[in-house]
């Protein structure tokens, strides 16, 4: 089974059954970190929003752990820098 690889090209994305209606057009990092600052934290908001917009809720979606990932550190930065309601 091939696994999915959202750094593959177009013709590696159909060998390993990424969807090619994908709508997502961005150019990603070949890895993540925690935003170290407010702009790196609004893009990865922003990608992150692109992602759901393309993927939805579908927890099977080749981009899902993909999300799961940004997700987690968005909410590093925000438990950080991010004053907490009370």
């Amino acid at each position: 089974m091939n696994e999915v690889n959202p750094f593959q090209s177009p013709a590696q994305c159909e060998k390993s059954k990424l969807p090619r209606e994908s709508k997502v057009t961005v150019s990603m990092p070949q890895e993540f970190s925690a935003p170290r600052n407010h702009r790196e934290y609004r893009q990865l908001v922003n990608l992150l929003d692109r992602l759901i917009d393309e993927a939805g809720e579908n927890e099977t979606h080749p981009l899902a752990s993909m999300m799961e990932v940004l997700g987690v550190l968005i909410e590093k930065y925000e438990d950080e820098h991010v004053a907490q309601l009370v």
